[in-house]
């Protein structure tokens, strides 16, 4: 799917004060498990700048707050942005920043210790997430976690786990690009045949 980013950003923002409610009830446990196992793999260290991209309403980034030095989190829909600042000022959460910015362009100049995203990237065709990761190698984090929808095996449009354009890529594509950008894949979890957590870390690192 190749949505103009100013539909989906509109899209998103419309929704974004229920957003936390709106998955169906035979979604939602699979997006929540995705969830727990980007927060959990992502284990930042104290001093860690943690940037969550697609960051929406603020669930991952927030979570991972109070173990890391500095949380960035951003998306492209000013409603879900608003969500997020709220919901980090109703906690007192005070290391967390949220603004604009996309995969290609996180408008983020900082350094950048850990890069995780969840259930974002499959908005973008599969050439453009090679180039977001592409980008993302760039900002030189040790550690990248994306959670998403993905196959394990063949793609069956009879059976679609999500009704609202998913453009998920295989698993051998999304490890194929994280290698030939630098990063060595540690972890492939599997969530759902149509869903699951990578981690990716820079070879050589710390």
């Amino acid at each position: 799917m190749d949505e103009p980013l100013e539909d989906l950003a509109d899209r998103f923002s419309q929704i974004a004060d229920q957003y936390d409610d709106k998955h169906g009830s035979k979604e939602k446990p699979i997006y929540n498990a995705c969830a727990t196992l980007v927060i959990e793999h992502a284990d930042p260290r104290p001093d860690d700048v943690v940037l969550d991209l697609g960051t929406g309403t603020g669930l991952i980034a927030l979570a991972l707050a109070g173990d890391a030095g500095h949380v960035v989190g951003r998306d492209i829909s000013d409603g879900m942005i608003e969500q997020a600042r709220s919901k980090a000022a109703d906690s007192g959460i005070e290391n967390a920043e949220f603004g604009y910015g996309e995969f290609r362009n996180p408008q983020y100049d900082g350094d950048v210790d850990v890069v995780v995203s969840n259930f974002a990237l499959h908005h973008l065709p599969d050439e453009k997430k090679r180039e977001a990761i592409e980008a993302i190698a760039d900002l030189g984090p040790h550690r990248f976690v994306l959670g998403d929808a993905m196959f394990f095996g063949s793609p069956d449009p009879e059976e679609p786990l999500f009704g609202h354009g998913v453009d998920a890529a295989t698993v051998g594509m999304l490890v194929d690009v994280l290698t030939d950008v630098g990063f060595v894949v540690t972890a492939v979890e599997r969530v759902h045949d149509q869903v699951g957590v990578l981690v990716a870390e820079r070879v050589g690192g710390d």
